[in-house]
């Protein structure tokens, strides 16, 4: 059977995207790195409910030890304006690499299916950091499914975030303000 390593970025996201792909006939595991989640007590409520959610679905979850929050910051910090490419480059890389150690044929990403990310440099940063790992990068865009991943984890009771992840993200939604 064909194997997929799903970087996961929030139990929301995951559902709809962990039953896409096992409908695809993958078997599916989710990885949780997230080093570009603040704070940390935001980083842990979100990997609490992507905890629950992986025990629900019966989805086997790799998780990174510790908090690489050092590592999120040395690759933004002067590059704010661009800060999504830097933390996609990171995180996917990392999927990459452990998807490689692990044996698994393909990387995707929940990322996929927020309508709030930027899918061209997603596609094009997921072919980039497979190259030299000998896995394959699975892009599907699953934006029109948004609503029924939520839907699926709706009664579910999990944490349900209210910005993207990094402190930026946070900034520009409470402050209502866009980092050029």
């Amino acid at each position: 059977m064909k194997s997929v390593l799903i970087h996961s970025c929030c139990a929301h996201c995951a559902a709809y995207t962990v039953d896409y792909f096992r409908r695809q006939e993958y078997e599916v595991t989710a990885f949780w790195y997230n080093p570009n989640i603040h704070p940390y007590m935001e980083h842990q409520h979100r990997l609490e409910a992507m905890q629950s959610l992986a025990q629900e679905m019966n989805l086997p979850l790799v998780i990174t030890e510790g908090y690489d929050m050092i590592s999120y910051f040395r690759q933004v910090v002067g590059h704010e304006s661009q800060r999504c490419q830097y933390c996609f480059e990171l995180r996917l890389s990392k999927t990459a690499e452990i998807a490689h150690q692990m044996g698994f044929g393909a990387i995707t990403s929940t990322l996929l299916i927020s309508p709030h990310q930027k899918h061209d440099l997603l596609r094009e940063i997921g072919n980039k950091v497979v190259e030299e790992k000998g896995v394959d990068f699975m892009y599907a865009d699953l934006r029109k499914r948004y609503s029924d991943s939520r839907h699926m984890t709706k009664g579910l009771n999990l944490y349900r975030q209210q910005y993207c992840g990094c402190v930026y993200s946070e900034w520009e939604r409470y402050a209502n303000i866009k980092i050029e």
